[in-house]
């Protein structure tokens, strides 16, 4: 008989869907791109550049980083001006499409207010980023995902020479963080959903990033160690200077019940050792997301 009659039945049941088969290959050549060489290099370089160092310290301050910050303050602005309407439903206000609306339009002008004249050509594609950052406006959530466009819109400024190697610390702390705030403003008044959560197994609903650069602010800290981060009192006098304790103190707010259960991984990692050793496991962790 043909090859085909000869295959043993039990072969055929265990055959790996082609979609499957697809999706493990097009990850195998993510990883070997130089597109992940430069995601990951940039997001490492920046957890280089923060370790040890306080949200508050003293760091250059570029015009660039100031336009970025003035950028993002326009965003803060429009949720002001857009605020949510009534309707039925708690979670996924509808107003958000209004401000996601007014961002995919001016887009590209606010990222040209930041890139010099003569790279004006960039606008376009690095608006791109720009507009994928803030979540999605049909499903009005918000996920890792929108986080690592917003890291790839500071990356391609890296790479067109719009910010440069002496402005890290202010990428993280100022235009990070501020984004951060403007997202997390954005959360809260439209009650957006969580993209692509993992629910209890996932680190967090909404961010990663800032665990990340977070835990290595935190490294070789005198007396802060991971299990002073489930305390109350330890957060609340720190969250100023550390981004990890504001990520933890933005949960407190939006979930209510006891920590362990709601935030299970978090509590999981507040039983390591060592900020080191929380570091080096997140990327880990990012790095298999």
């Amino acid at each position: 008989g043909t090859s085909e009659e000869m295959a043993p039945p039990i072969q055929q049941s265990f055959m790996i869907p082609k979609k499957e088969i697809n999706m493990v290959s097009d990850m195998a050549k993510w990883k070997r791109s130089q597109a992940y060489a430069d995601y990951m290099g940039f997001i490492l370089t920046l957890n280089e550049g923060v370790r040890g160092k306080k949200l508050t310290c003293e760091y250059k301050v570029s015009e660039p980083i100031e336009k970025l910050v003035a950028l993002l303050n326009t965003l803060d602005r429009w949720i002001d001006e857009t605020p949510p309407v009534d309707q039925p439903s708690r979670f996924g206000n509808k107003a958000f499409r209004t401000w996601c609306a007014k961002l995919d339009q001016e887009a590209e002008k606010l990222v040209a207010t930041v890139i010099p004249k003569h790279l004006a050509d960039a606008a376009p594609e690095v608006a791109v980023y720009l507009k994928e950052s803030v979540g999605n406006s049909t499903r009005i959530d918000y996920g890792t995902g929108h986080e690592a466009a917003f890291a790839a819109f500071l990356c391609c400024l890296c790479k067109i020479g719009v910010l440069r190697v002496d402005d890290q610390m202010a990428i993280v702390f100022k235009v990070f963080n501020r984004y951060l705030e403007v997202m997390r403003k954005l959360q809260k008044t439209y009650r957006m959903e969580p993209a692509g959560s993992q629910g209890v197994w996932g680190l967090d609903d909404f961010q990663f990033l800032p665990f990340i650069w977070g835990s290595s602010q935190l490294i070789d800290h005198p007396h802060l160690e991971p299990r002073h981060f489930v305390d109350e009192k330890v957060v609340n006098e720190n969250h100023k200077d550390f981004m990890f304790l504001e990520c933890i103190l933005f949960i407190t707010e939006m979930k209510t019940g006891p920590f362990a259960e709601h935030s299970n991984q978090l509590w999981n990692i507040s039983a390591v050792p060592s900020w080191s050793k929380v570091n080096q496991g997140l990327i880990r962790m990012y790095k298999a997301e």
